[in-house]
């Protein structure tokens, strides 16, 4: 993995919490931009992803990314908190934050749902 989970808690509300490390190292930030290395937002996005997924210990598919704000550039070697909460009016939407220290990097919605395989049979 290309990150590093230190911890994960989560709340009687289901609320979703996951310390994260990005190493300065990390493929993410080859190239994306040389000499200044910023974390892309599909990796953000990615590890909020991770993160759900984890939790509800279950294979997910994203349905749909809503109101996508990148707020604040996340730099090798920062220390991240991924904060996820259901959405109570929409099953298996959850609105996310990535903070740097106390500050939002990144935040919107993310729809996830059960992966389900294909039994194709020959």
């Amino acid at each position: 993995m290309w990150y590093m989970l230190k911890e994960m808690k989560r709340s009687a509300e289901n609320e979703i919490s996951v310390d994260i490390h990005v190493p300065s190292d990390s493929p993410w930030f080859d190239g994306h931009f040389p000499g200044e290395p910023i974390l892309p937002g599909v990796a953000q996005i990615g590890m909020v992803i991770d993160a759900i997924r984890q939790a509800q210990n279950q294979d997910l598919k994203v349905s749909g990314v809503r109101r996508v704000r990148f707020k604040r550039i996340i730099r090798p070697d920062d220390q991240l908190k991924i904060i996820a909460a259901p959405l109570k009016q929409n099953t298996g939407a959850y609105s996310f934050r990535i903070m740097v220290e106390d500050e939002a990097a990144c935040s919107g919605v993310v729809m996830v749902e059960e992966f389900k395989k294909m039994n194709i049979e020959h």
